[in-house]
C-alpha cells in the first residue's frame, strides 16, 4: 500500500451529476404522467427520484479518489464493486480541462486524461476546483515528461564523480527524473506565447458552407409538416416535434458553440488549445506527441480561400470522418492558408505546408484513378512524409519520420500491369500519409528512404 493520501473529487460534485439526471427525469415524467397521478403525487415521485439520484450520487463520491503514486495515477471508486485504475503517466498523450456550462456556474473543471491505445478519455475527474484542475494538469504533464525521458547512462569508472560530490548508486536516474519534472513544473508556470486567435464570424460564416448546414432547413421542414399532417396537438406530440427539431439542428450547432473563441498559445508544456462557448476545453498537448497534421480544404470553402487544420494525437478517439476531426482534435477550425503556415510551424518546426515539395503520379495512373491522378500528390522534405488526396474535400497529411510506425508497398493486380503501386506510412493515429499509385521502382526506393529515415529519426528522438 501507498502512503500517498487519498484525494478526493470536489464536494459539488455530486450535485452536479446529480443536475445531470434532472433533464432525463423530466422527460421521462411527461405530461400524461402528470395527468394521470395528479400534482400532489407527481411532486412524490419527482422528489424521490431525485433523492435517489443525489444519494446514489454521494456514496459514488465517498468511495472515489485519487493519487498520484510515482509515475502512475491511481483512480478508485466502485460501492459493491471496488476498482482501482492505474494509468502509467508514460502513455499519457494529453491532458484536457473541461468546464461544461453547469461547472462553470459554480467555479468547477473536469480533467480528461488521454492515454495511447484508449478510445475514450481515460480516468476523468470530475469534479476539481479550477486551480486544482490546473495544477494537476501541470504536474501530471511533468511526470509524464520525466516519465518518457531516456534512461541515464551507468557513469564508467575512469569519469567516476569525486568522493565529496558522490550519490547513492541507483538514484542518478531519479535525480534526473526529478529534476526533470520540477523543471518543467516550474516553466509550465511561465506566460503562454499566443499564436492566433480565430474570427467568430469565420467560424459561423464556416459551419453555413457545409453540407449539413444546407440540410438543416429541409429536415426542419420535414418534420414540421409531418406534425401538421398528422395533427396531433398532445402534448407528447409536441414534444415530440420540438426534440425532432432539436434533432436536425444540434450538429451544425453545436459546432459553431465549440469552435466559438478558438485560442492557440505556446506553452513549455507544449501547444495549449482552447475553445467553447458553453462548455469550455483547455487542452494542453506535448508537442512529442503529435503523430500527424492534416489540412483540409472542404469544396465549399475554396472560392473563400480556408481550409482546416487538425492534429492526431495518440490516445485521443478516431473522428468520424476522414475530413472532420473531433474537438479534441482541431488544431484550426477555419482559416486561411498564411495562418496554417503559421499554425502547423508551430507544431510542426521548419515545416512549411505551402513549400512541400509535392510530385504527382505518373500519366498512366490515370487509368486507375482518373479524376484524382491530377490531384494525387507525395514528397520527402528532411523531416517530413506529405501527401494529398480528395478530389472533393482535399486533404493534405503530413507525417514526421519519427511517427512512423511502418511502411507497406500495396500493389493490386491492375497496379501490377501498370507498374504501378501504393506506399503507405502509417503511424499510431489515425491519420496516414499515402503516396498512391508510383511506379513501382519509386515506390520501393520510397518505402526503404521512409524506414531508413523513421529509424534515423527515433534514434535521435
Amino acid at each position: 500500500m501507498s502512503d500517498t493520501p487519498l484525494l478526493r473529487l470536489h464536494p459539488l460534485s455530486p450535485l452536479l451529476h446529480s443536475a445531470k439526471t434532472l433533464a432525463v427525469i423530466v422527460a421521462a415524467i411527461s405530461w400524461r404522467g402528470f395527468a394521470q397521478l395528479g400534482l400532489a403525487r407527481w411532486l412524490v415521485v419527482v422528489v424521490a427520484v431525485l433523492f435517489g439520484a443525489v444519494l446514489l450520487s454521494v456514496v459514488s463520491w465517498l468511495v472515489t479518489g485519487y493519487q498520484v503514486v510515482g509515475r502512475e495515477l491511481r483512480v478508485r471508486e466502485g460501492l459493491l464493486w471496488r476498482r482501482s485504475r492505474a494509468i502509467p503517466l508514460d502513455r499519457l498523450q494529453a491532458v484536457d480541462v473541461v468546464r461544461p456550462a453547469l461547472a462553470r456556474l459554480v467555479g468547477l473543471a473536469e480533467l480528461r486524461l488521454e492515454v495511447v491505445g484508449a478510445s475514450k478519455a481515460e480516468a476523468p475527474l470530475a469534479y476539481l476546483s479550477v486551480a486544482e484542475a490546473a495544477a494537476l494538469r501541470t504536474r501530471l504533464l511533468a511526470l509524464s515528461a520525466a516519465a518518457s525521458a531516456p534512461a541515464a547512462e551507468p557513469v564508467p569508472a575512469a569519469h567516476a564523480v569525486p568522493a565529496t560530490d558522490a550519490v547513492p548508486a541507483g538514484t542518478v536516474s531519479v535525480a534526473r527524473a526529478a529534476h526533470a519534472a520540477g523543471t518543467l513544473a516550474a516553466t509550465a508556470a511561465e506566460p503562454e506565447r499566443p499564436v492566433h486567435r480565430v474570427v467568430n464570424q469565420h467560424v459561423v460564416v464556416g459551419q453555413l458552407l457545409t453540407p449539413q448546414a444546407w440540410l438543416v432547413p429541409v429536415g426542419m421542414a420535414f418534420v414540421v409538416l409531418q406534425f401538421a399532417f398528422e395533427g396531433s396537438r398532445t402534448f407528447v406530440g409536441i414534444a415530440s416535434t420540438i426534440t425532432a427539431l432539436v434533432g436536425v439542428a444540434v450538429q451544425p450547432v453545436r459546432r459553431v458553440l465549440d469552435d466559438w473563441d478558438f485560442r492557440i498559445s505556446t506553452a513549455p508544456a507544449g501547444l495549449r488549445l482552447r475553445h467553447g462557448l458553453l462548455d469550455t476545453r483547455s487542452q494542453t498537448v506535448p508537442l512529442s506527441r503529435v503523430q500527424a497534421v492534416g489540412v483540409t480544404w472542404p469544396l465549399l470553402w475554396r472560392p473563400k480561400h480556408w481550409l482546416r487544420c487538425r492534429i492526431d494525437v495518440a490516445g485521443y478517439g478516431r473522428p468520424r470522418a476522414r475530413d472532420e476531426g473531433g474537438p479534441a482534435n482541431r488544431l484550426l477550425p477555419v482559416g486561411d492558408l498564411a495562418t496554417a503556415r503559421l499554425v502547423v510551424s508551430e507544431v510542426l518546426p521548419g515545416v512549411d505546408v505551402a513549400a512541400l515539395p509535392l510530385t504527382r503520379p505518373p500519366a498512366r495512373a490515370r487509368w486507375l484513378a482518373p479524376v484524382r491522378q491530377p490531384i494525387l500528390a507525395a514528397g520527402l522534405t528532411d523531416r517530413v512524409f506529405a501527401s494529398v488526396d480528395g478530389p472533393l474535400t482535399r486533404e493534405l497529411v503530413v507525417v514526421p519520420f519519427a511517427r512512423i510506425q511502418s511502411v507497406r508497398v500495396v500493389q493490386g493486380p491492375l497496379q501490377r500491369r501498370l507498374r504501378l503501386a501504393t506506399v503507405h506510412a502509417d503511424t499510431a493515429g489515425g491519420l496516414h500519409a499515402v503516396a498512391h499509385h508510383r511506379d513501382v521502382d519509386e515506390a520501393r526506393a520510397l518505402a526503404a528512404e521512409l524506414a531508413a529515415r523513421a529509424r534515423a529519426a527515433r534514434a535521435v528522438g
